[in-house]
């Protein structure tokens, strides 16, 4: 008979030392260390893979031991995992982010000595699908986003959150993580921090920053009447916690404001950042400059974000090549 399934942090069993028993946990708690403090990692990316290695834990303490050494794990123990990753009905995607998650770790432990060579490496990623998400149309955007307000919680921040993510196409972690300083009104600029950190200086477009200034004063009205400071540019309705939004908020409030608005129901944040990148390539900006304002760290990552639609490919082969009409 099967034991029960155990929470990841609950993997190991009392009648076992708990020296010897902890290891596998004690090493993932110090490559997410690692991952905090010295790669300065997103919260997404840290609470993903502590997730994915707290699972991976769990599964190598029924199927291992408790007592396993991350030197005995080869291969064919990973690829056994992933196996039961497909059973449980997970995509792909899942898949090969649990894996990317796996890799890294065991990367770590070969840099640092815990083993010789990583057998993770040996695990191929399962092959993705290859598709190019839907924008809406940049017609369509700037008729959602010149609309009255919709009726919601605090309509002029939702404002500044869909004018941020589509005027300066930048992503929902960089978006709830903006500060009030981050505005650079001289300069008329944000200051956006990426991934790993790295900042970089983004354009404010006008209607952002009108976005932004109607927004400012019920901001400051709502700290003082909770006689409490916050850094954050974006609060949350009640102010819980810190007062800054979170990006869960921020995706559910993108997709109330988008089906208000007549636009797809799978429109979300990276769709507007997406769009935002889009739509610059087909008014003909520079792929370069849009790789500088989104961030991206490849250009070929730009390539797959900003693509040409069938319809503008057709006008583009219609009005240059000499055979396209008759």
């Amino acid at each position: 008979m099967k034991a029960a399934r155990q929470p990841a942090n609950e993997v190991v069993p009392e009648n076992v030392p708990e020296a010897q028993a902890s290891q596998i946990l004690q090493l993932i708690s110090e490559y997410m260390t690692v991952l905090t403090s010295e790669r300065a990692a997103s919260e997404h990316t840290i609470r993903a893979y502590q997730r994915e290695l707290d699972s991976f834990a769990v599964f190598l303490a029924k199927r291992c031991g408790t007592s396993v050494a991350p030197a005995q794990i080869e291969h064919p123990v990973i690829r056994e995992y992933m196996g039961t990753l497909y059973e449980k009905d997970l995509s792909k995607p899942s898949v090969a982010r649990a894996l990317a998650a796996i890799r890294s770790w065991f990367g770590w432990l070969a840099r640092t000595g815990h083993i010789d060579q990583n057998p993770a490496r040996l695990v191929s990623t399962p092959k993705l699908p290859k598709h190019l998400p839907r924008v809406p149309g940049a017609e369509q955007l700037n008729q959602a986003l010149d609309a009255p307000a919709v009726e919601t919680a605090w309509p002029e921040r939702d404002r500044v959150i869909l004018e941020l993510l589509y005027g300066c196409g930048i992503r929902n972690a960089e978006l709830v993580g903006l500060n009030l300083d981050d505005i650079q009104w001289g300069n008329e600029c944000l200051l956006v921090r990426g991934k790993g950190r790295k900042e970089r200086y983004v354009p404010l477009g006008d209607a952002a920053a009108m976005a932004i200034r109607a927004y400012l004063p019920q901001r400051a009205q709502k700290l003082a009447e909770a006689k409490r400071p916050s850094e954050a540019l974006l609060l949350n309705v009640r102010l819980r916690g810190n007062g800054r939004l979170t990006t869960r908020s921020v995706g559910r409030i993108v997709k109330h404001l988008a089906l208000s608005h007549g636009l797809a129901a799978d429109v979300h944040p990276h769709t507007l950042r997406h769009a935002f990148g889009t739509h610059m390539l087909e008014d003909g900006a520079d792929l370069r400059a849009i790789q500088e304002i989104l961030g991206h760290a490849r250009l070929s990552t730009t390539q797959r974000y900003t693509h040409l639609t069938s319809g503008q490919v057709a006008a583009v082969y219609d009005r240059t090549h000499p055979r396209a009409k008759a």
